[in-house]
């Protein structure tokens, strides 16, 4: 009973943050070049905490239930889904830590048109990574079906 509350910790987890991620490629990133020049290093501020309040459990559970379905996985769960899955992670994690941080580092003391450029454009591996885990949960699901 234990693995499959993992399991669907994995799977809900996954799914939101590849929903959120679309969401931010689509719409909120191209959006902070219309919040008002004055008003964004405080409006980034908040962006930033406020994001870290949604997506900071999110991604702790996903990333803990990743690991542990490495060892422990439901029927039908292949180790070879499990370490891809981990594989993706490690892509997102890195190019949090070394792409899309920078740029919103950049961000939080003004709008800056080059930093908000490379943000969009950089956050589409994070979206690619999470859409594909999207996918490699939802194939899990099928095969544990």
């Amino acid at each position: 009973m234990a693995i499959k509350i993992v399991f669907l910790a994995q799977v809900g987890s996954t799914l939101a943050m590849a929903g959120i991620t679309w969401f931010a490629q689509v719409v909120h990133y191209p959006l902070f070049g219309h919040v008002g020049r004055g008003a964004f290093s405080s409006y980034e501020a908040l962006n930033m905490r406020l994001t870290n309040f949604v997506v900071g459990p999110l991604i702790l559970v996903e990333g803990g239930t990743a690991l542990v379905l490495v060892w422990l996985r439901p029927e039908g769960v292949l180790l070879f889904q499990a370490l891809v899955g981990i594989g993706l992670l490690v892509v997102i994690w890195l190019s949090t830590a070394f792409l899309q941080v920078p740029m919103h580092n950049i961000l939080t003391r003004g709008y800056d048109d080059p930093a908000h450029r490379a943000l969009v454009r950089s956050n589409w591996i994070r979206t690619v990574a999470w859409s594909g885990r999207g996918l490699l949960v939802l194939w899990m699901v099928g095969r544990v079906m």
